[in-house]
Protein backbone atom coordinates (compact mmCIF):
# COMPACT_ATOMS: atom_id res chain seq x y z
CA UNK A 1 0.00 0.00 0.00
CA UNK A 2 1.50 3.68 -1.11
CA UNK A 3 -0.17 6.71 -0.16
CA UNK A 4 -0.53 8.59 -3.51
CA UNK A 5 -1.60 11.74 -4.27
CA UNK A 6 -4.74 10.12 -5.89
CA UNK A 7 -5.55 7.98 -3.11
CA UNK A 8 -4.26 4.82 -1.50
CA UNK A 9 -2.42 2.53 -4.00
CA UNK A 10 -2.99 -1.38 -3.24
CA UNK A 11 -1.59 -3.35 -6.47
CA UNK A 12 -3.57 -1.58 -9.53
CA UNK A 13 -6.15 -0.49 -7.02
CA UNK A 14 -6.23 3.31 -6.09
CA UNK A 15 -8.96 3.70 -3.15
CA UNK A 16 -9.91 7.28 -1.98
CA UNK A 17 -9.04 8.25 0.84
CA UNK A 18 -9.00 10.83 3.59
CA UNK A 19 -5.69 11.35 5.49
CA UNK A 20 -5.28 14.06 9.01
CA UNK A 21 -6.70 17.19 8.86
CA UNK A 22 -3.19 18.74 9.02
CA UNK A 23 -2.06 17.25 6.53
CA UNK A 24 1.39 14.77 6.71
CA UNK A 25 4.20 15.51 8.57
CA UNK A 26 8.08 13.78 9.42
CA UNK A 27 7.39 15.17 13.04
CA UNK A 28 4.16 13.62 14.34
CA UNK A 29 3.14 14.39 18.04
CA UNK A 30 -0.26 13.26 19.61
CA UNK A 31 -3.00 15.22 18.54
CA UNK A 32 -1.40 17.41 16.00
CA UNK A 33 -3.89 15.60 13.73
CA UNK A 34 -1.23 14.99 11.53
CA UNK A 35 -0.73 11.19 9.19
CA UNK A 36 3.05 10.63 9.74
CA UNK A 37 5.36 9.77 6.80
CA UNK A 38 7.37 6.64 6.67
CA UNK A 39 7.46 2.96 6.10
CA UNK A 40 4.79 1.80 8.51
CA UNK A 41 3.79 -2.10 8.57
CA UNK A 42 -0.25 -3.14 9.68
CA UNK A 43 -0.15 -5.21 12.80
CA UNK A 44 -3.79 -6.18 13.48
CA UNK A 45 -6.95 -6.34 12.14
CA UNK A 46 -10.28 -5.14 14.58
CA UNK A 47 -13.67 -6.22 13.99
CA UNK A 48 -17.31 -5.47 15.65
CA UNK A 49 -18.96 -8.56 15.22
CA UNK A 50 -21.99 -7.50 15.75
CA UNK A 51 -21.70 -5.36 13.04
CA UNK A 52 -19.68 -7.33 10.53
CA UNK A 53 -18.56 -11.24 9.58
CA UNK A 54 -14.95 -11.71 10.83
CA UNK A 55 -13.25 -10.20 7.24
CA UNK A 56 -10.02 -12.60 7.64
CA UNK A 57 -9.07 -15.52 9.79
CA UNK A 58 -6.57 -13.35 12.00
CA UNK A 59 -9.15 -10.68 12.76
CA UNK A 60 -10.00 -10.34 16.28
CA UNK A 61 -13.30 -8.90 17.53
CA UNK A 62 -14.13 -5.11 19.36
CA UNK A 63 -15.50 -6.20 22.55
CA UNK A 64 -17.47 -3.56 24.38
CA UNK A 65 -14.77 -2.94 27.09
CA UNK A 66 -11.42 -2.39 24.54
CA UNK A 67 -9.54 0.73 24.65
CA UNK A 68 -6.65 2.41 22.92
CA UNK A 69 -4.45 4.21 25.23
CA UNK A 70 -3.35 7.45 24.11
CA UNK A 71 -2.02 9.06 27.42
CA UNK A 72 1.87 9.70 26.57
CA UNK A 73 2.19 9.37 30.72
CA UNK A 74 0.76 5.73 31.09
CA UNK A 75 2.76 2.44 30.40
CA UNK A 76 -0.12 1.07 27.73
CA UNK A 77 0.91 4.56 25.57
CA UNK A 78 -0.23 3.15 22.14
CA UNK A 79 -1.00 0.33 23.19
CA UNK A 80 -4.99 -1.97 23.08
CA UNK A 81 -6.53 -1.60 26.94
CA UNK A 82 -9.34 -2.96 28.23
CA UNK A 83 -11.65 -1.26 30.93
CA UNK A 84 -11.58 0.16 33.64
CA UNK A 85 -8.64 3.01 32.46
CA UNK A 86 -8.37 5.76 33.87
CA UNK A 87 -5.62 6.88 31.98
CA UNK A 88 -6.59 8.72 28.37
CA UNK A 89 -8.12 6.81 25.70
CA UNK A 90 -10.41 5.65 22.88
CA UNK A 91 -13.08 3.58 22.86
CA UNK A 92 -12.59 0.74 20.15
CA UNK A 93 -16.41 -0.08 19.79
CA UNK A 94 -17.62 3.54 18.90
CA UNK A 95 -21.75 4.15 18.67
CA UNK A 96 -20.63 5.73 14.84
CA UNK A 97 -19.22 2.95 12.32
CA UNK A 98 -15.75 4.40 12.04
CA UNK A 99 -14.17 1.45 13.91
CA UNK A 100 -16.07 -1.41 12.78
CA UNK A 101 -13.26 -2.46 11.23
CA UNK A 102 -9.85 -1.25 11.88
CA UNK A 103 -6.25 -2.47 10.29
CA UNK A 104 -3.39 -1.34 12.84
CA UNK A 105 -0.12 0.15 12.27
CA UNK A 106 3.20 0.05 13.65
CA UNK A 107 3.14 4.13 14.19
CA UNK A 108 5.23 4.37 17.34
CA UNK A 109 4.54 0.84 18.30
CA UNK A 110 5.35 -1.95 19.98
CA UNK A 111 7.75 0.17 21.63
CA UNK A 112 6.22 3.73 22.10
CA UNK A 113 7.62 7.05 22.56
CA UNK A 114 5.74 9.24 24.66
CA UNK A 115 3.87 12.24 22.82
CA UNK A 116 5.10 10.39 19.49
CA UNK A 117 1.48 9.93 18.17
CA UNK A 118 -0.99 6.92 19.19
CA UNK A 119 -3.64 4.69 17.17
CA UNK A 120 -2.41 5.55 13.73
CA UNK A 121 -5.02 2.80 12.18
CA UNK A 122 -6.94 2.74 8.40
CA UNK A 123 -10.84 2.81 9.38
CA UNK A 124 -13.95 4.24 7.66
CA UNK A 125 -14.20 7.74 6.54
CA UNK A 126 -16.92 9.95 8.46
CA UNK A 127 -17.44 10.76 4.73
CA UNK A 128 -15.63 11.53 1.57
CA UNK A 129 -12.50 15.05 2.30
CA UNK A 130 -13.07 15.19 6.14
CA UNK A 131 -9.92 14.83 7.49
CA UNK A 132 -9.05 12.75 10.54
CA UNK A 133 -7.31 13.06 13.65
CA UNK A 134 -4.03 11.36 11.48
CA UNK A 135 -5.45 7.75 10.56
CA UNK A 136 -6.37 6.87 6.98
CA UNK A 137 -9.96 6.71 6.19
CA UNK A 138 -11.57 4.82 3.18
CA UNK A 139 -15.06 3.96 2.56
CA UNK A 140 -16.41 0.94 4.33
CA UNK A 141 -16.58 -1.08 0.75
CA UNK A 142 -12.49 -0.61 0.59
CA UNK A 143 -12.01 -0.67 4.07
CA UNK A 144 -13.63 -4.11 4.03
CA UNK A 145 -11.58 -5.23 0.49
CA UNK A 146 -8.65 -4.58 2.28
CA UNK A 147 -9.22 -5.93 5.34
CA UNK A 148 -9.42 -9.46 3.40
CA UNK A 149 -6.30 -8.35 1.36
CA UNK A 150 -3.73 -7.39 4.24
CA UNK A 151 -1.93 -9.75 6.24
CA UNK A 152 0.38 -8.57 9.43
CA UNK A 153 3.40 -7.11 8.42
CA UNK A 154 1.83 -5.32 4.93
CA UNK A 155 3.56 -2.51 3.92
CA UNK A 156 1.79 0.85 4.41
CA UNK A 157 4.52 3.81 2.68
CA UNK A 158 3.25 7.03 3.35
CA UNK A 159 5.62 9.52 1.56
CA UNK A 160 5.52 13.14 3.20
CA UNK A 161 4.80 14.58 -0.17
CA UNK A 162 2.07 12.18 -0.87
CA UNK A 163 -1.48 14.81 0.52
CA UNK A 164 -3.80 13.23 -1.57
CA UNK A 165 -5.95 15.12 -3.55
CA UNK A 166 -9.28 13.38 -3.77
CA UNK A 167 -11.41 13.86 -1.76
CA UNK A 168 -10.06 17.63 -0.81
CA UNK A 169 -9.29 17.82 3.32
CA UNK A 170 -11.99 20.14 4.96
CA UNK A 171 -10.60 21.36 8.33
Amino acid sequence: MVLTPQGLRVGSRVLPCSIGRAGITQAKREGDHATPAGLHRITGLWYRPDRLAQPAPWARPIGPGDLWCDDPAHPLYNHPARVPLSASHERLRRADPLYDLILTTDWNWPRAIPGYGSAIFLHQWRRPGYGTEGCIAVARPHLIWLARHARPGTPLRVPASSLPKYPKIQT
